[in-house]
């Protein structure tokens, strides 16, 4: 520990550290080729079964009856059962043919495997003359981040270059939507609700709001009990609605977990309150938490507001939605939508909804990170920390600049260790490790699609050389992921 409190390394321990990471370097290089040498041999036992198959009379059955011989063969190899290497034959084949460039990507180690099978799901659902344009702007997404950060960037690539629009598949697919119980023994069942997406987290949040709540008055009343209690957290009412209806000694015993109290709470709503058929109240009934709200953040091009444009619009953090729920969501009175409006070709922020550092300043800062600015990490900035990346107690100003959003693990990395960050131009951050080794953040973009003034052309991905597209190394122009 150093003398300013903050974790640091001797020189040999940070000797080892720099091996280590080096060795990992060199390791997931060699792991990439491994990966693709088994791939390329799964997808040469594929071939083999078709060309057995070709020959015969009975092609489903003969090719059916070698595949399967030949998957036992290679199951022998790979120490697995043969059910799995037959899959996975089929996986290897779709990747070498149709995605030959993410595959190509994968052996060089400049996307995983998670990134591959993301290519793969999404572009599965598009027509054969689309796959090109998704390949060449996934594999340059892919390449900026982690699989957990892209995936919706990826869903909204996938979408706009669907011939159908999202708001015409989700008018299909949400009469699926269903409840269902899964028995899963010891007297435990699993109940599953099929929802809209932009429904299924709202309910979630909710739980979570109310779950908290909760917590926070078992919190306040033991430091009572105790003789600790000091003053109530900022944004918390000092004798909450809860303690006044629940005796302190019910909630000094709670020993639940959050996910256990979500659980119960999810329970007593269902269980305890009646289906309300007037159409004209707007509150709650009965019920100590009825005031809580879930919050969703939105980003909304302004031609999709507006109706010219049905594509799909960007549910922070999660999957893409349809333009008219969007649209629905943002005609809404209530303050629990966080509305973002931004320019359809440049991706800019046009305007932001009302919403209580200034604070327009925190809906500037909300609309620009989207997220935890940790590299890797996907937490939603409405559940992150604003931060001072130089520290406002050693003069650091409070401006868009110096801010940015950190989730609880990263904000407490960044005070206690060596990492160090350092804002730049447009929005980025450069991060630097106890090693020395850098990683930019960017910003996420907020519109995936540029309109190509050409005719003809669907899409081009950014950085790509329009004259020869097809081969065109995808990659980001300079500042084309930051909106601002």
């Amino acid at each position: 520990m150093r003398s300013d409190g903050v974790l640091g390394f001797t020189d040999a321990q940070s000797a080892a550290l720099a091996e280590a990471a080096q060795l990992l370097q060199r390791g997931m290089d060699a792991a990439a080729q491994a990966a693709a040498m088994i791939t390329t041999a799964l997808a040469r036992g594929g071939r083999v079964a078709e060309d057995v198959a070709s020959s015969s009379d009975a092609r489903v059955r003969e090719h059916d009856m070698a595949l399967r011989a030949i998957a036992a063969e290679l199951a022998g190899i790979l120490r697995q059962d043969d059910r799995t290497v037959q899959r996975r034959i089929g996986d290897a084949r779709e990747l070498t043919e149709l995605y030959p460039r993410t595959f190509e990507a994968g052996r060089r180690n400049e996307i995983s495997e998670r990134h591959q099978r993301l290519i793969l799901d999404l572009g599965a659902a598009l027509p054969s003359d689309e796959r090109v344009d998704f390949e060449t702007a996934a594999i340059a997404v892919c390449r900026e981040d982690t699989p957990g950060r892209v995936k919706g960037r990826l869903e909204m690539i996938a979408a706009r270059l669907h011939p159908r629009t999202l708001s015409e598949r989700h008018r299909e697919a949400r009469d699926a939507r269903n409840v269902r119980v899964i028995d899963l023994g010891e007297g435990m069942s699993d109940l599953i609700a099929t929802l809209p997406t932009v429904l299924a987290h709202a309910v979630c949040g909710r739980l979570t709001a109310q779950g908290r709540a909760i917590a926070d008055t078992r919190t306040r009343d033991r430091s009572a009990r105790d003789g600790t209690a000091g003053a109530a957290p900022a944004g918390t009412s000092p004798e909450p609605v809860l303690s006044r209806l629940i005796p302190s000694e019910v909630t000094i015993s709670d020993a639940r977990t959050l996910d256990q109290v979500r659980a119960d709470v999810l329970a007593d709503i269902l269980l305890t309150a009646a289906p309300d058929a007037d159409p004209t109240r707007t509150d709650d009934g009965p019920g100590t938490l009825g005031a809580i709200r879930a919050r969703v953040q939105v980003v909304v091009p302004a031609l999709t507001l507006l109706g010219a444009d049905d594509g799909p619009v960007d549910l922070v953090g999660r999957s893409p939605i349809d333009a008219d729920t969007a649209r629905a969501l943002l005609g809404a009175t209530k303050h629990p939508i966080e509305r973002i409006l931004t320019d359809p070709v440049t991706g800019s922020v046009i305007e932001v909804d009302t919403y209580e550092r200034p604070a327009s300043l925190d809906r500037y800062l909300r609309a620009r990170d989207q997220r935890c600015r940790f590299p890797g990490c996907r937490m939603p900035a409405v559940r992150c920390e604003v931060d001072h990346n130089h520290d406002a107690a050693r003069g650091g100003r409070t401006c868009r600049r110096n801010l940015c959003h950190l989730c609880q693990r990263h904000h407490s990395m960044k005070q206690f260790t060596a990492w160090k960050v350092r804002p730049l131009e447009d929005g980025l951050l450069e991060w630097t490790s106890p090693l020395g080794r850098v990683y930019i953040d960017r910003p996420p973009m907020p519109v995936t699609f540029v309109p190509d003034p050409e005719p003809g052309r669907a899409f081009d991905p950014p950085g790509a050389d329009r004259t020869t597209p097809s081969d065109a190394a995808a990659g980001p122009q300079d500042g084309a992921d930051a909106p601002f």
